[in-house]
């Protein structure tokens, strides 16, 4: 065996996961006592090398005093290492009887018999023995304590199987107070009261309501599924994460962005409200696959599903196209979906933004009840009332035995126009039978529409009709808003009208490129069009030649992923054709291509095509937590004014500063 075979077959060993290192050095030192001296010498570095490569390659040892090896599993997703506690207070069971631990956590409860120790596993009971009750009747609730002691059985009758740690409990040996909790605490994480206290108290000592069990449960599963994805992409997938700055400059078109001050007079930074353009830039240079965990910024009205600052797992992709972009999502999100959370389907149905608008009303429909929308333009014109007849669209909502559930009042408020700016006319009818609707409208109706409206909508007696009518998709928008507030009028006498265990996840595609451009009060600008989602969208190919001749026309390579009603994720197929992004932005949207010169010089550069997408997180986990606003599922959130309760963020600066950053406060 030459030197350079037992080279190679040595490397074979000192790169396999399992090494065995006594029987490779002994296959080394009996080849190299029968060698020539040459090749004694070649080998003789090669066995030094080797002996080093033992001991960098051995794993740590957690103890101080054990200078044994252990096996790096022992590492796995170990809670307490690296630390002086050897159990979690919810983790023991009775396999751990016998055992010395170290416990810390705080004190939920305590008497002289006993006290209760938590942390975010849960609870362990620790019975206090006669020397320690003094020490113990002067401690207070959520007290930071260190416990040392024995597992023992509670006693059969005493034993809480449902509790972590509920068949056992601790005899202690010793009970280290590590730092008090003032007594005028405003809330107890642990106690009953917990669901009662307001949310601005909870929000104003946001560290406290991160102690709770529901917001542990909430921000470890959110770490949990950000790990995986990290795994997905990275290991599996070869994409590269890549950091992109959050100071940019202020860009054209899209949300309102936060605006940063600087030391040079007349300049700004601007917060960026997405990676967009660095993910682009990213692919002109050659990375091809890139993700980040990003921070987005937003300075706009805040809503439930909102908050100026946001977290989205941004993903972009050279060399693809949207149903790789899709596959890659499906596939992506089934590894990451935490147990227990339902099932996915293996490829999400696709909806068009027609069938979206037409059926639902809304571009991210609630698919969990049915109650779909029903043109009845064409039916209805000749039936007889003339404001019916002239217009331009009419949609209906049927309302399944909906006179069981809705008051006059309650049909009242539902009819309500969605705002003053609402030019749409709703018309309730309520169903007695097939000839008798009690509806302004029944009297005047000819007989022959109605029955085919009872047709073609199955009608029964008992429920109720909503006929809109007006321009456009406008009869299609304000029932699609009508129709969630159905289900939650519903929902409220006691309907389960949407399963909280279904998750309905689907794709909308097809989306129109250009949309009509509205002013801040979301009054129409005539004469003008914004991009749909932004203007790096790149058109479906087969309407490519209608940029120049139709551009409301245009369909776009435009992707939102929906869950339960809410869009979760975001993506297109971006311009990579300078000269198509330059009329876009110029001709189109009417803006100074000057704000995005490093952009329209990049693409221009050999950009490849490519495409990606961006997932909501805050969004996507308050879906998964069961909770309907995202600020519990961020850990330290703004208010609905955008304000920090806890820290009283935003703040005012002095006087200096405001001189520094060439700032002067209007009176």
């Amino acid at each position: 065996m030459s030197s350079f075979h037992f080279c190679r077959h040595l490397l074979r060993l000192i790169t396999r996961r399992n090494r065995n290192y006594s029987q490779s050095s002994a296959i080394c030192g009996a080849w190299h006592d029968a060698q020539s001296n040459k090749e004694t010498s070649c080998l003789r570095q090669f066995s030094t090398c080797f002996e080093e490569t033992k001991v960098i390659s051995r794993p740590f040892s957690t103890s101080s005093g054990d200078n044994s090896f252990i096996n790096k599993e022992t590492f796995t997703n170990q809670p307490t290492s690296f630390t002086d506690r050897t159990h979690l207070c919810g983790r023991l069971t009775s396999a751990d009887v016998g055992q010395s631990v170290i416990l810390c956590g705080w004190v939920d409860r305590y008497s002289k018999l006993f006290l209760k120790l938590y942390d975010w596993t849960g609870q362990v009971q620790v019975m206090v023995p006669d020397d320690m009750v003094k020490m113990v009747k002067l401690l207070e609730r959520e007290n930071v304590v260190e416990v040392k002691g024995t597992v023992t059985m509670r006693p059969e009758n005493q034993q809480r199987q449902a509790v972590g740690s509920g068949e056992v409990e601790i005899t202690p040996s010793e009970i280290k107070v590590l730092n008090t909790c003032n007594s005028q605490i405003p809330f107890y994480p642990t106690c009953i009261s917990y669901n009662k206290v307001t949310t601005d108290t909870k929000m104003e000592h946001r560290y406290l309501d991160i102690r709770s069990a529901p917001m542990q449960k909430i921000l470890r599963l959110r770490s949990s599924f950000i790990m995986k994805a990290r795994e997905f992409l990275c290991n599996d997938h070869g994409f590269v994460d890549v950091e992109t700055p959050t100071l940019f400059r202020k860009t054209p078109g899209g949300a309102k962005e936060f605006l940063v001050p600087t030391r040079h007079k007349g300049r700004f930074y601007s917060l960026p409200q997405s990676p967009q353009q660095f993910k682009q830039l990213l692919m002109v240079g050659g990375i091809d696959r890139y993700f980040q965990i990003a921070r987005c910024y937003r300075d706009e009205t805040q809503k439930p599903d909102r908050q100026p600052e946001f977290t989205q797992l941004d993903i972009e992709m050279a060399f693809t196209s949207q149903t790789h972009i899709m596959r890659l999502i499906e596939r992506l999100l089934h590894y990451c979906w935490p147990q227990g959370a339902g099932t996915l389907p293996n490829t999400f149905p696709v909806m068009t933004y027609d069938q979206a608008l037409r059926d639902y009303g809304s571009d991210k429909p609630d698919t969990r009840f049915d109650m779909k929308l029903q043109d009845l333009t064409d039916v209805v014109s000749d039936c007889g009332i003339e404001r019916l007849t002239r217009a331009e669209t009419v949609t209906a909502l049927r309302i399944p035995e909906g006179q069981k559930y809705f008051s006059n009042k309650d049909l009242q408020i539902l009819c309500k126009p969605i705002n003053e700016d609402d030019k749409t006319e709703i018309i309730s009818a309520k169903i007695n039978s097939a000839d008798d609707w009690k509806s302004p409208i029944s009297k005047n109706l000819k007989s022959t529409c109605r029955e085919e409206i009872n047709k073609k909508l199955q009608l029964e007696p008992g429920d109720i009709l909503l006929l809109c009518l007006g321009q456009g998709t406008s009869p299609c928008e304000v029932l699609g808003k009508k129709r969630l507030a159905t289900a939650a009028h519903l929902e409220e006498k006691g309907l389960m009208i949407r399963n909280p265990s279904d998750y309905n996840i689907f794709w909308v595609v097809d989306f129109p490129l250009f949309l009509p451009k509205e002013d801040e009060d979301g009054k129409l600008i005539p004469g003008f069009v914004e991009s749909a989602h932004h203007p790096f969208t790149a058109p479906v190919e087969d309407d490519l030649d209608l940029i120049y001749s139709n551009p409301t026309k245009v369909r776009s390579q435009h992707y939102d992923l929906v869950l339960n009603g809410n869009e979760v994720g975001g993506g297109s197929v971006r311009i990579h054709n300078a000269n198509l992004q330059k009329y876009v932005l110029s001709e189109i949207l009417k803006e100074d291509t000057r704000e995005l010169t490093h952009l329209l010089t990049a693409l221009d550069m050999g950009c490849p095509p490519h495409a990606g997408i961006a997932l909501g997180l805050d969004r996507l986990f308050a879906i998964l937590s069961g909770v309907n606003n995202i600020k519990e599922v961020v850990a330290f959130p703004k208010s609905s004014l955008g304000f920090c309760p806890m820290s009283k963020a935003p703040s005012e600066i002095s006087k200096t500063d405001l001189e520094r950053y060439h700032l002067l406060l209007e009176s």
